[in-house]
């Protein structure tokens, strides 16, 4: 959870080029929402012989840290992806007792059923939410 340590590279170059969410983002906007983010999880291998420490996934929350929380940016890179490491990273966030709020929103285009097992759940009443899409909303 230290934004310090983190691969600004390796969560830039995701986000910007393989990401359906963030295509093109710059890596200005991606430093400027890392710092104004409440908590920002790094994932890392460590390599067992030269103890070098290498991001493999990442996410993100805003937060006031009381009432709401929004999920954003999370990813495991391919090479690491179905060993359990998502499901890892997503348990220890929703269950980061700073994050038991009112509600924890997220969007998603293809997660459905993986965010389910974590309590996510479609809105009751989509109608009830509305939204304002500026520059790069997909």
């Amino acid at each position: 959870m230290d934004k310090d340590a983190l691969d600004l590279e390796v969560i830039h170059n995701f986000l910007s080029n393989e990401s359906y969410w963030s295509k093109g983002i710059s890596k200005e906007d991606v430093i400027k929402s890392i710092r104004n983010s409440a908590f920002c999880f790094g994932m890392y291998f460590i390599d067992p012989i030269d103890k070098k420490r290498k991001q493999i996934g990442f996410a993100r929350v805003i937060s006031d840290l009381v009432t709401h929380a929004y999920l954003q940016d999370v990813f495991i890179l391919a090479p690491y992806r179905n060993k359990g490491l998502g499901n890892w990273l997503l348990n220890t966030i929703t269950n980061y007792e700073e994050l038991k709020l009112r509600r924890f929103m997220l969007a998603t285009d293809d997660g459905h059923s993986f965010y389910s097992k974590f309590g996510f759940q479609p809105l009751d009443n989509p109608n009830f939410f509305m939204q304002k899409k500026g520059k790069g909303a997909i």
